[in-house]
């Protein structure tokens, strides 16, 4: 299984690029930020900064959109990446949750995902493709056999099947073994409806994780505190499903759904941080599911039956108040373990 690390990407930029080089020492080989401009710090300036002073950790968005960047400056940035650096970014690929809420805008359509996800990947690779309106382009200075993977975020029915039948890999923003079994198995079906090997497709399942030293009740109810944002972050995109298939749906598990009745709004001024004021709906069952918590040997355990569903790689989102302290228990007992 191979491992990842998503920030946000605060100021200082160098506090990010320094956390990324920690996790490549302690056998991460993925790192991820979050997308969202008017939030946060731009991060594909940073990413030339994480890639210059790493040697083989891949990076990339967790996750961009195809509404607030044109897609042949996307394809042209991690184009660019990868000619400075090799083949070391993946084009993470949603519907701009918070990138697009934030400017005023509704969140990207599935077509207009599929259709970025094709212009971008052949962009990237220096083939044609057709921006719209008959606009046919190239980026000529690409190289021979260069390649972007573009893996795609999705929670609902038909974003599951249009991942499996046109992204790389599938990006899963939590960590319940139901719900992640549930969910790959609608991905790979998709992918061997569409004529696709399923095995093709990457899986990896991002989640907060929080490595406490023992079980104590006191213990784990700081690691949940520290890590219900995430349960609100997934709300917003839960909310979406709701409200286009209804409360109970057969195309939606209530295993996922079933914990926003309680939910009042969302300010995305506190959008993936902990302490976040809007998240206090969130009840610890659904930390526990969702996250990874608890002792090194609990994550170990659950990585071990994520691996078994098929996941290839477990992504920590490492944004609470022990990122180094997560970073190295991962490196000195959690990867080797479950590598083993």
């Amino acid at each position: 299984m191979d491992f990842g690390l998503v920030l946000q990407t605060d100021p200082p930029a160098s506090r990010v690029i320094s956390l990324m080089q920690r996790a490549e020492r302690n056998g991460f080989t993925y790192g991820w930020t979050f997308d969202s401009a008017v939030l946060w710090q731009e991060p594909f300036v940073i990413y030339s900064q994480i890639l210059a002073n790493t040697t083989k950790l891949k990076v990339g968005p967790m996750v961009t959109n195809p509404g607030t960047r044109t897609w042949e400056v996307t394809a042209s940035t991690f184009a660019t990446l990868n000619d400075m650096f090799g083949d070391r970014t993946v084009c993470g690929i949603g519907r701009g949750d918070s990138a697009m809420r934030v400017a005023g805008r509704k969140p990207n359509t599935l077509a207009r995902i599929s259709e970025a996800m094709k212009v971008i990947r052949a962009l990237a690779a220096g083939e044609s493709a057709d921006l719209g309106g008959g606009a046919v382009v190239k980026i000529p200075w690409v190289r021979p056999g260069a390649r972007l993977p573009v893996w795609m975020a999705a929670y609902g029915p038909k974003a599951l099947k249009m991942t499996g039948e046109e992204a790389d890999g599938f990006i899963l923003q939590l960590s319940d073994l139901y719900l992640t079994e549930y969910m790959v198995k609608a991905v790979k079906d998709a992918a061997a409806a569409a004529g696709r090997d399923p095995a093709e497709v990457t899986i990896c399942v991002a989640a907060p994780a929080y490595v406490t030293d023992d079980d104590s009740p006191e213990a784990l109810a700081h690691a949940r505190e520290q890590c219900r944002w995430f349960g609100g972050m997934v709300g917003n995109h839960v909310a979406d499903l709701v409200a286009r298939y209804g409360e109970h749906s057969a195309q939606v598990p209530d295993a996922l759904t079933d914990y926003i009745k309680a939910r009042q709004g969302y300010d995305y001024a506190h959008h993936g941080r902990s302490g976040n004021p809007d998240t206090r709906f969130v009840p610890d069952e659904i930390v526990d599911r969702f996250c990874v918590i608890g002792p090194a040997e609990k994550h170990i355990e659950k990585l071990t039956a994520l691996r078994a569903l098929g996941v290839d790689q477990f992504a920590v989102y490492d944004m609470h108040d022990a990122q180094e302290a997560t970073i190295d228990a991962y490196g000195a007992t959690v990867i080797p373990a479950v590598n083993a």
